[in-house]
């Protein structure tokens, strides 16, 4: 077996790891919003405070990987995040929140650098599946998360859940700093990096995938609060579903990230995911009182569908960008990603509580739908770098 595939599972699972934060925690939303006295609301922003601190580091950490290699970065980051989790376990919601905006800022690291990975050891014929099993290990690190973390913060509190997460975070990081690598010829960017952050193509993707981040988010921070406060199921019941979904978004990343590489385009397919999702979160605000099997049945692939097109939108930016800048284009692509991953939760929970749930999940459908039609006049262009060619083992 080639290295190449040694450094694509430890980048996956240094990927799950970070997505067990970002992602598993609102699986414990109800643990939080007692733990913490908070509203619903206000647990949306307590989660988007991680999502928040990523969006803000994800150019920076991408500009240093693109020079320093991936290792150095995700090692540096993993171990920050693991110290901000230890911190939130201290203290009350306002150093919760802090805490979780530090892991953020650390956790930014590996999106940007182990996209870089992927981009340097694998050719453009292999990187849409090589990028979906990334990809991939973000909802299912979720879905791990969401089917253990209720049952640790339930038995043992909130506090031992974040020292939880923070353990794993610093074993991952130090697996990291042993077993990742840069492949031989592997180029490394200078200081120019202003051109790829105003390539009109690059923008206009990075429009979209923030657009598409509204359905993801909606579904990650609702599904357990609509089926449990909403509809009456039992916290465990509702935590199994999410899981579920996040299970079945993570084969759907394999899938798309596979049909992508025989269709020898990523835009092709995520206009036809933007489509259905927009269509499948229609259904769930028609259906939202709907029985309840019926609502389960629609609002699981409706979810599946928001959480498959990540690897397309990665792998379309990496391949944008000139060789050696893929961590610097990949991070602009995600900073816009986070911005709407750290306002969805709040903006999502407002709507739901304080106008009605099905109006949540219309705004999700029409965030897919103006996704859409950003993505319908695209041409999607190969460079021919070196980069966009290289497939090594």
């Amino acid at each position: 077996m080639g290295y190449r595939w040694v450094v694509l599972c430890v980048g996956a699972v240094a990927q799950g790891t970070n997505a067990a934060v970002f992602l598993g925690l609102p699986a414990i939303s109800p643990q939080l919003q007692q733990h913490f006295s908070l509203t619903l609301p206000q647990v949306g922003l307590l989660l988007g405070a991680v999502n928040l601190g990523t969006m803000i580091a994800l150019v920076p950490w991408g500009v240093v990987a693109d020079r320093r290699g991936e290792r150095l970065v995700m090692t540096i980051g993993g171990l920050g995040a693991a110290a901000c989790l230890l911190s939130a376990a201290l203290g009350n919601a306002w150093v919760a929140g802090l805490a979780l905006l530090g892991a953020g800022l650390f956790g930014a690291s590996v999106n940007a650098a182990s996209g870089r990975a992927v981009m340097s050891w694998f050719g453009k014929d292999t990187r849409g599946l090589a990028m979906g099993v990334r990809q991939t290990a973000t909802p299912l690190g979720a879905a791990l998360t969401a089917a253990v973390l209720p049952g640790v913060a339930i038995s043992a509190g909130v506090p031992t859940a974040f020292v939880a997460l923070a353990g794993v975070t610093a074993f991952v990081a130090l697996a990291v700093a042993l077993l990742a690598r840069e492949p031989p010829g592997a180029v490394r960017a200078g200081a120019e990096h202003g051109l790829v952050l105003k390539d009109p193509r690059l923008l206009r993707l990075s429009l979209a995938s923030g657009l598409l981040v509204v359905p993801q988010f909606t579904a990650t921070a609702l599904i357990v609060p609509l089926l449990h406060d909403h509809r009456g199921v039992s916290v465990t019941a509702a935590a199994a579903v999410f899981a579920v979904a996040q299970a079945l978004g993570g084969a759907g990343r394999l899938v798309v990230g596979v049909w992508s590489d025989r269709a020898r385009s990523r835009i092709g397919p995520l206009k036809v995911v933007s489509a259905l999702t927009a269509i499948g979160f229609a259904l769930v605000a028609v259906l939202d009182q709907a029985p309840l099997p019926v609502l389960v049945a629609v609002l699981v692939p409706a979810s599946v569908l928001a959480l498959c097109w990540n690897g397309l939108a990665v792998t379309e930016a990496g391949e944008l960008a000139p060789d050696g800048r893929s961590a610097t284009a990949i991070g602009m692509q995600n900073s816009v990603n986070y911005l709407s991953a750290a306002t969805t939760p709040f903006v999502a929970s407002f709507v739901a509580v304080h106008v009605a749930w099905p109006a949540a999940m219309a705004l999700a459908a029409v965030s897919a739908v103006v996704a859409r039609v950003l993505l319908q006049p695209w041409r999607s262009l190969r460079a021919s770098s070196p980069q966009n060619s290289r497939s090594v083992s």
